[in-house]
């Protein structure tokens, strides 16, 4: 065995290597994105034929009484709840709200479903079971990856204290306000998740919203929360809100 044939085989063998990378990485930072946009405007087509065809069950109000502009109002800590019938429970894997935040850009709109498995989060944004339904008192919390599949929360540290994150149901607009910038934490930290969420600051029972992503980037050993809480609800009848019209 000479030793032009170990060398030429060692550089073939570093050449496939090399190639394989180089597809893997154009798979996780272009397909994974393209079949997730695509997987993201299905759902978000779902929700506008289902909302277009039937009736949308009635979310539960937001206590308070009604603004200038014919929202309402509720105080981030505002325990009182007007018991709303019951209502159907989200279904595992399938989308029941939208997303907007301004912050992210004018066009950034990402589907709500329910769960957080990897599938689930293959297609938008997951609802952790468990934990609030939208705009009720509670803690509505919600993951998104960070990088890959569509990068939904990839502009995540940008959030500041005063961004609005819309989420519609189909009948009502919630507003919610961020309240401080992005928290660090463990990926075993479950408290950002409670009712009242362990370092948030929020000092009683109130309707909050906790978004979570990875942290680093292109890590996950960490991850950053977002927390808001219930600013004002506007009916979807009434036009687009006025947090999306600044």
């Amino acid at each position: 065995m000479s030793v032009r044939w170990i060398i030429r085989t060692f550089s073939e063998l570093c050449l496939t290597v090399g190639s394989l990378i180089v597809l893997f990485v154009v798979y996780v930072l272009f397909w994974t994105g393209v079949r997730a946009d695509s997987a993201m405007d299905g759902e978000l087509g779902k929700l506008a034929e289902r909302w277009a065809t039937g009736p949308v069950a009635a979310a539960s109000p937001a206590p308070g009484g009604p603004s200038q502009d014919g929202s309402t109002s509720p105080g981030a800590g505002d325990a009182q709840d007007d018991g709303p019938p019951p209502q159907p429970a989200y279904r595992d894997g399938e989308p029941f709200a939208v997303m907007y935040i301004p912050r992210f850009g004018g066009d950034w709109a990402k589907p709500v479903l329910e769960g957080t498995a990897t599938g689930t989060l293959q297609k938008g944004l997951g609802h952790y079971d468990g934990t609030a339904r939208l705009g009720a008192t509670g803690n509505f919390a919600v993951a998104g990856h960070r990088r890959t599949y569509g990068d939904p929360f990839k502009d995540f540290p940008r959030l500041r204290p005063g961004d609005a994150v819309v989420i519609s149901d189909g009948t009502t607009w919630f507003t919610y306000r961020i309240d401080k910038r992005p928290y660090r934490t463990s990926p075993g930290d479950i408290g950002v998740i409670d009712p009242v969420p362990r370092a948030s600051g929020y000092d009683g029972p109130g309707r909050y919203l906790t978004l979570t992503t990875c942290e680093p980037e292109w890590g996950h050993s960490h991850r950053l929360i977002a927390w808001a809480h219930l600013d004002a609800t506007e009916p979807v009848a009434g036009g687009r809100p006025s947090a999306l019209r600044s």
